[in-house]
């Protein structure tokens, strides 16, 4: 290959990444404003949640009928990268955008990544037909999806690259899909600051001298944290799997799901385990959560995802490691906002075997101070929690796979 071909080649692939970035950038914004519209409507109309069932019903539908080769969602991504079998359907986005919209309106618990990332895989993956791309190519565009979706939806493009290739196994990523997922994560981070959209700031304003003693309690708080994201992760399948054995046809499934979260929610006083509960999120970093806060959430998210409403798993995660964190405060001598930042980064190591991607995010999000405590906390719970994630169709790979082999 000459030089003039590999010049066309990089500056083909840079389109490519500029474009992704816009279009993942540009849906993930009208996605975040939406999101934030349906929230508010709901908390100052919290009698909608009894609608729960109805919207339960529109998600089952949709994709019952229309959406049932891209019903996998993150999971389909995932396996359309391990073994590429057919473009993935551009349909994933919208199908995607509504039923996470409508489980959020009307009260299920459950995030907002997984709208995102299916969002900017499918559209990148509709370059494959336009530039005629072939199957290692469209691993790469696959990679720009994710990193697209994660970095304009959080606002954290750094860690945004770097999930994309860390969830799909980073050592068989070659140097190019690197560089690419680096270049749309910018992309779709600047397209979302461009439509001045706001992110969910936090802060921990005080950070200890790193001390023994300080790193034995650390290491104590990311095996703890390792657990929650196992037993999230397990929640989540569980309910999943119990679902669609009761009930076969699976519109109704969250339809009886929509149900039982309506009384639960409104009969019991739950609300702030609706939605993402980024209220509480911030909260935990200046009060003491409950102890059971983190595993209600565990309880209600799993159960709304089980039951095939719509959303992400990702904020769940970080709701459940803040609180966690949180409520450890009671017994561990740590300052509050350094515990509910470490366990809102490390419980989603844990659950997504990503310590790299996590702790990055970590310092992007709360600074370059915490960022020893953050990376030792994000390693323990990677290796504390378990083989299985929330990702099925994740397959781990290195040191964590090889420790379970060998004593599991």
């Amino acid at each position: 290959m000459n030089l003039k071909t590999k010049i066309l080649l990089a500056l083909k692939w840079i389109f490519i990444c500029v474009l992704i970035g816009i279009l993942s950038g540009s849906a993930s914004a009208f996605f975040l404003i939406t999101l934030e519209f349906v929230t508010q409507y709901r908390i100052h109309h919290d009698w909608i949640i009894w609608l729960l069932p109805i919207g339960g019903l529109l998600v089952g539908f949709s994709y019952y009928y229309l959406g049932k080769d891209v019903v996998k969602g993150n999971n389909l991504l995932l396996e359309e990268y391990e073994n590429p079998k057919q473009i993935i359907p551009l349909k994933m986005a919208p199908l995607v955008f509504f039923g996470t919209i409508i489980t959020h309106l009307f009260g299920g618990s459950a995030g907002r990544e997984g709208t995102a990332v299916q969002m900017g895989g499918a559209i990148a993956d509709q370059f494959t037909r336009i530039f005629k791309l072939d199957d290692s190519e469209r691993k790469t565009l696959i990679i720009l999806g994710i990193s697209a979706g994660f970095a304009s939806v959080f606002g954290t493009p750094l860690a945004g690259a770097v999930f994309a290739l860390e969830v799909v196994y980073f050592s068989k990523i070659n140097l190019k899909s690197i560089l690419l997922s680096f270049i749309v994560a910018y992309a779709a981070y600047f397209t979302v600051e461009i439509w001045q959209v706001k992110h969910t700031h936090y802060s921990i304003p005080l950070v200890p001298e790193i001390t023994a003693t300080n790193l034995f309690y650390t290491l104590i708080c990311g095996i703890l944290f390792g657990f929650a994201a196992l037993l999230f992760s397990r929640s989540t399948h569980f309910w999943g799997l119990l679902f669609s054995k009761t009930i076969k046809y699976p519109p109704l499934r969250p339809f009886v799901g929509g149900i039982i979260l309506a009384i639960t929610i409104a009969g019991f006083g739950f609300s702030k385990f609706s939605g993402l509960g980024v209220p509480v999120i911030v909260d935990s970093f200046t009060n003491t959560n409950a102890w059971y806060d983190f595993l209600l959430k565990i309880l209600f998210t799993g159960f709304t995802l089980g039951a095939g409403f719509k959303g992400g798993e990702v904020t769940p995660l970080f709701f459940v490691g803040a609180t966690f964190g949180s409520a450890l405060s009671l017994v561990v001598p740590m300052p509050i906002a350094l515990l509910a930042g470490m366990g809102f980064v490390a419980v989603f190591s844990g659950a997504t075997h990503t310590p790299i991607a996590c702790t990055i995010m970590g310092i992007e999000l709360f600074g370059i101070e915490s960022g020893i405590y953050i990376a030792i906390v994000c390693v323990i719970a990677y290796l504390s929690s378990g083989s299985v994630g929330i990702y099925k169709s994740q397959i781990v790979k290195g040191p964590k796979y090889k420790l379970y082999q060998k004593w599991f």
